[in-house]
């Protein structure tokens, strides 16, 4: 595989190499290797000519998207990926908080807000800041870089190899790392036709159309492709991450012959650390460029000097609270298998991963939980992939559902109570009183059915 240091690396050298190969696809539009830079280099061209310094993108996934994204860094931009669905209100302050001074995207949202964007970034060339997933008021922006997402792309493709007869189908949203790596870099790295999704409206019908042989996708859309038995007969392999995936769905998947791999990785990591390449998805190899230790009580530290972030946007105060000398401290919880691949077992922090691969931030949920139902002793936690609300003492779970209606109608379906836990005695806690998470899911999962 080839190792890139730029975007422009990787395109030019594969526009030398088969410029006649198709690099993007959005329904019947297409761009080949050879056009592509061209494409970029007119676009670099219009924003250099705006004196503009950091570029705000409402990420669409169309090609246009990503011809804005690639020309944005061209032109020495720094580029912010925004959730064009946020409300205009929290638009505004990421984009104040990140300095944008010129927007990208929904023209009505471009119009509305873009006459507030004034601030600009003396430094910003060649970074990208992707924002971490959960509720707006905790997430920050991870600053990343071109170089760092090139050696995210290598480090994948060394492991899980793509080639140019290739096409890889591109719906996740490239707002965030994993749809952003392996939905477009992991294909354009190795010279292969990356066909982007048209929107949330075709998931199922985009397999007819592309006839694709490899995917990235969430649990979430994996179960729900499957239900809808859309997937086409070109495709040989799946790539799930960004969540925990019920062993059945990926059993089912493998089933129809499809090959399956599962990948771990993190906002600041640039996306994956670890792929399973063997016969079992859970046991994963560290990537080529990746150092992965054990804390003493299993949390998993990350030595990645090629794709590591180089902080929280404006926060280095939470930066040091990660990432030390080097060594970025996930939060989240493994072990070593007697070949030395890592399973994931479980999270330290107050934060749920769900199965669509956005995170729940607890405290805040919680506490609403709290105020609706007049009690101090809950915990929220994931049992069989779902949010299940866990009590102390005996309770009709009927009449608690009713009370919470309200606030899960406010709620997206993925992060509604669905299940009600009673427990007969306290909530494990930590000396300083903080829930033991991680000892919470391994009681409930031991002894719920």
């Amino acid at each position: 595989m080839m190792r890139f240091s730029s975007f422009h690396d990787m395109i030019a050298h594969w526009a030398e190499v088969s410029p006649e190969h198709v690099a993007l696809r959005y329904g019947s539009r297409q761009l080949t290797y050879g056009e592509l830079p061209y494409e970029i280099a007119a676009r670099a061209a219009r924003l250099r000519s705006e004196g503009k310094t950091c570029l705000g993108v409402l990420s669409d996934g169309s090609m246009e998207c990503v011809l804005a994204i690639f020309a944005a860094i061209e032109a020495g931009m720094q580029v912010v990926m925004l959730d064009q669905n946020l409300p205009d209100d929290t638009l505004m302050r990421l984009m104040t908080y990140t300095d944008v001074d010129r927007l990208w995207g929904d023209i009505d949202l471009v119009q509305d807000l873009s006459p507030a964007l004034t601030r600009g970034v003396a430094d910003g060339r060649g970074r990208l800041l992707f924002f971490t997933s959960g509720t707006t008021e905790q997430s920050k922006a991870v600053v990343l870089t071109e170089q760092s997402f090139c050696a995210s792309a290598w480090n994948g493709a060394e492991k899980l190899p793509l080639h140019p007869e290739d096409t890889l189908l591109c719906v996740l949203p490239l707002g965030h790392v994993f749809g952003f790596v392996c939905g477009l870099l992991w294909a354009l790295s190795c010279g292969a036709t990356v066909a982007l999704g048209r929107g949330a409206r075709h998931y199922a019908d985009d397999f007819a159309y592309y006839r694709p042989t490899a995917v990235s996708l969430v649990p979430l859309l994996l179960g729900f492709l499957m239900k809808q038995q859309a997937l086409n007969a070109e495709l040989a392999l799946i790539l799930i991450g960004a969540g925990d995936c019920p062993p059945q769905l990926l059993e089912a998947a493998a089933g129809m012959g499809l090959r399956v791999s599962f990948g771990y990785g993190l906002t600041e990591t640039s996306s994956g650390v670890a792929i399973s390449v063997g016969h079992d998805p859970y046991a994963m190899e560290i990537c080529p460029d990746d150092t992965v230790t054990l804390a003493e009580d299993g949390e998993i530290l990350i030595q990645a000097p090629t794709c590591m972030m180089q902080g929280y946007y404006k926060r280095p105060a939470d930066t040091a609270a990660v990432l030390v000398d080097g060594v970025f401290r996930t939060g989240d919880l493994g072990r070593f298998d007697s070949e030395g691949k890592l399973h994931i077992t479980g999270r330290k922090k107050d934060v749920l991963v769900l199965s669509d691969g956005t995170k729940l931030f607890l405290p805040e949920y919680e506490q609403q939980l709290r105020h609706l139902l007049g009690v101090d002793e809950l915990a929220v936690t994931l049992l069989h992939g779902r949010p299940t609300l866990v009590l102390i003492g005996e309770g009709e779970e009927w009449r608690i559902l009713s009370k919470l209606r309200p606030l899960m109608a406010q709620r997206p379906r993925g992060q509604q109570i669905s299940r009600i836990v009673f427990l007969p005695d306290a909530l494990p806690r930590t000396a300083t009183g903080k829930i033991k998470r991680w000892e919470l899911q391994q009681k409930l999962e031991n002894e719920t059915p």
